[in-house]
């Protein structure tokens, strides 16, 4: 089961630029709406210690959230968090509601399994390519699952796991989804061949390739001095 995030939040009247700054600067908290599932938008603020710790949880981002306010508890999703680009300072929130049967699209990171069993890593040397992370999935907001799980235990070398092949949460799909879109997930490949060392040369043939090199560098000389002594004979 997914943990609960809870968050404390107080109504507020006042709207606009002006009252959200005050909300921010003087009260210390961060202006919010919760709206949606055909009721009144309901405008409030959020204690912002609270929303600062829970922003730092993935789950904030993807799983329903409970919001208390003075009217009772809401169930809700985030929409929009914002942020001043410069300081970082949150600016405002958006959350949808929801019920157990709302719909949603949510991105849902892979959990690779068993990657050090691998057959085709451990038995032919293989390694392992992620192709992606993570998928955008529909399913009922009462079920969002905080990941989807990839065993690769069994894959061998040319072996690949495709999003068709994903064991998804019941009530859970991959918004369209064919042959045509179907994407690779993860794969074995058999490892680079590795790059041909220069071969090592033995001390003698050293030695003989630098005798020789002394050789041509003395041969060179002698052709240059016949060349100056021709040259002041014929002078």
């Amino acid at each position: 089961m997914s943990q609960e995030i809870i968050l404390n939040a107080d109504t507020r009247e006042r709207t606009g630029t002006n009252k959200a700054r005050v909300i921010r600067n003087i009260d210390g908290m961060v202006p919010a709406i919760i709206y949606g599932n055909e009721k009144d938008s309901l405008n409030i603020k959020l204690r912002l210690n609270e929303l600062t710790k829970a922003s730092q949880n993935e789950l904030f981002y993807t799983q329903v959230l409970v919001i208390k306010t003075e009217n009772g508890d809401e169930k809700v999703v985030l929409k929009e968090l914002q942020r001043d680009p410069a300081k970082g300072k949150f600016l405002h929130a958006d959350f949808l509601r929801v019920s157990s049967k709302t719909k949603l699209k949510v991105m849902i990171p892979f959990i690779f399994l068993n990657e050090d069993e691998c057959e085709g890593v451990k038995l032919e040397g293989g390694v392992i390519t992620k192709a992606i992370r993570e998928i955008e999935i529909l399913c009922s907001a009462g079920n969002i699952p905080e990941s989807i799980e990839v065993d690769v235990t069994s894959l061998m070398i040319g072996d690949a796991i495709r999003l068709t092949d994903l064991n998804l949460p019941d009530g859970s799909e991959i918004p369209g989804l064919t042959e045509e879109t179907d994407q690779l997930v993860v794969s074995v490949n058999a490892p680079r061949a590795e790059v041909e060392e220069e071969p090592e040369i033995e001390e003698g043939d050293a030695l003989e390739a630098d005798g020789d090199s002394a050789s041509d560098d003395s041969a060179d000389e002698g052709s240059s001095e016949e060349q100056e002594n021709s040259e002041e004979t014929s002078e």
